[in-house]
C-alpha cells in the first residue's frame, strides 16, 4: 500500500510539472527584419560602399561590348597585327572585369556575413529581454507556430527592441 502510495505521489508531481502552463510569445521575424532600422541603414552602407565598383563593371562592359561591336564590324578589314591588338585590349578589360567582379562579390558577401550575425544577436538579445519582461518561458518565431492568440504576439515590441539596440 505504500508503495503504490509513493507512486500515486510520484505521478502526480510529475504531472502536475507537466501540466504547468508554460508562458509563450510569437514573433513575426519577418516583420522584424522588414522593420529593422539596422538592417536598412546598413544596406544603404553596403550599397554606397559598392557603388563605385558596381560604376566600374558597368563602364568595364560598355569598353567590352564596344570592342566586340569593332571586331564584328571591322574584322574581316583590319590587319591580323590590328587584330591581335583588338583581341589583346579585349583580354586585358576581361580579365579586369572578371576580378573587380569577384571582388565586389566578396566584399558584399562579407558584409551580408557580418550584417546578419550582427541582426541575429540583437534579435536574440531583444528576444531574451522580451521574455524576461514578459515573464515568459518561450518566445516563437510566429511562423513556426501553427496557432497562437494575439495577445501572445510580441511582434511591434520585438520590433522597438531591436531598433533601440545600439
Amino acid at each position: 500500500m505504500k508503495k503504490m502510495t509513493k507512486l500515486i505521489m510520484v505521478l502526480g508531481i510529475t504531472a502536475s510539472g507537466l501540466s504547468h502552463a508554460a508562458g509563450i510569445g510569437v514573433v513575426d521575424l519577418a516583420r522584424v527584419v522588414d522593420n529593422s532600422t539596422y538592417l536598412k541603414q546598413q544596406n544603404a552602407s553596403l550599397n554606397q560602399s559598392v557603388k563605385p565598383t558596381t560604376t566600374r563593371l558597368e563602364q568595364l562592359g560598355k569598353e567590352l561590348d564596344a570592342l566586340r561591336q569593332k571586331a564584328e564590324t571591322d574584322g574581316r578589314n583590319m590587319k591580323e597585327a590590328d587584330i591581335q591588338k583588338l583581341n589583346q585590349q579585349y583580354q586585358s578589360k576581361l580579365n579586369e572585369f572578371n576580378s573587380t567582379q569577384q571582388g565586389l562579390q566578396t566584399k558584399v558577401q562579407g558584409g551580408l556575413q557580418n550584417m546578419n550575425n550582427t541582426f541575429e544577436a540583437r534579435v536574440k538579445q531583444a528576444a531574451e529581454q522580451l521574455r524576461k519582461e514578459s515573464n515568459l518561458d518561450y518566445v516563437l518565431n510566429k511562423n513556426a507556430v501553427i496557432a497562437s492568440d494575439i495577445k501572445d504576439d510580441l511582434t511591434d515590441k520585438m520590433i522597438q527592441k531591436v531598433n533601440a539596440i545600439k
